[in-house]
C-alpha cells in the first residue's frame, strides 16, 4: 500500500507516540537518578520535570489509544492539545535561542535568589560560593569553602548558560517539528476510511 494510505499514516502515528513515550520516560528517569544520586535536592525541580513527562506520558497514551483504534474522539482531543503543545514549545525554544548575554545573566540572579535548595546543588555541584561576590563567613555547600578560596558562581554558571539555552532551544525546536508533523498525520488518519471497514461507511 502507498505511504499515504491508511495503514502507513497509523504506523507513522504510532510509531510517533512510542517516541514520545520513550522521551517521557526518559524525563522521569533522569529526575529519579538526579534524586537517588544526590545531584538535586530541588524537589520543585524534580517535581517539575516529573510532571512534565508524566503529561507527556498521558498525551503518548491518548495518541497511541487513538491510533490503533482510529478513535475519533480521542484523536481529535490529541490533535488539539499537541497543537497547544508545539504553540507553547516554539515560542520557549525561540525565546531560549534569542536571549542575549544580559538577559541570561539577570535571568540566572532571579534563579538564583529565588531558590534556596537549587542554589545549594549548584555551590555542591560547581564548587562555588555567592553568586557574584564570595563572602567568607556565608553558608555555603562548596568544598571550596573549607579552604576559603572559593569562585563565585555567576561567572561559571554563564560560562555555560549560553551552551545549554542553545541546547535546549534546538532540542525544543526539534520536537516541536515533530509535534506539528503528529498533528498533521492525526488530521490525515482521522478523515481516512478504514479498508477493514464497511466501505460505504466512513469513519
Amino acid at each position: 500500500m502507498a505511504c499515504g494510505g491508511f495503514a502507513c499514516s497509523k504506523n507513522c502515528l504510532c510509531a510517533l507516540n512510542l517516541l514520545y513515550t520513550l522521551v517521557s520516560l526518559l524525563l522521569i528517569g533522569i529526575a529519579a537518578w538526579g534524586i537517588g544520586f544526590g545531584l538535586i535536592s530541588s524537589f520543585r525541580v524534580v517535581g517539575v520535570v516529573i510532571a512534565v513527562g508524566v503529561f507527556l506520558f498521558f498525551i503518548a497514551l491518548v495518541g497511541l489509544i487513538g491510533a490503533v483504534k482510529h478513535h475519533q474522539v480521542l484523536l481529535f482531543f490529541y490533535m488539539i492539545i499537541l497543537l497547544l503543545v508545539f504553540i507553547v514549545q516554539f515560542s520557549v525554544s525561540c525565546a531560549c535561542l534569542a536571549l542575549n548575554e544580559d538577559q541570561q545573566s539577570e535571568l540566572l540572579e532571579v534563579g538564583w535568589s529565588n531558590t534556596n535548595s537549587a542554589r545549594t546543588d549548584i555551590e555542591r555541584n560547581l564548587n562555588c560560593c555567592g553568586f557574584r561576590i564570595f563572602y567568607p563567613n556565608e553558608t555555603c555547600a562548596a568544598d571550596c569553602l573549607r579552604t576559603l578560596h572559593c569562585r563565585p558562581c555567576a561567572p561559571i554558571m554563564e560560562e555555560y548558560s549560553g551552551m545549554v539555552l542553545r541546547f535546549v532551544g534546538g532540542i525544543g525546536l526539534f520536537f516541536s517539528f515533530t509535534e506539528i508533523l503528529g498533528v498533521w498525520l492525526t488530521y490525515r488518519y482521522r478523515n481516512q476510511k478504514d479498508p477493514r471497514a464497511n466501505p460505504s461507511a466512513f469513519i
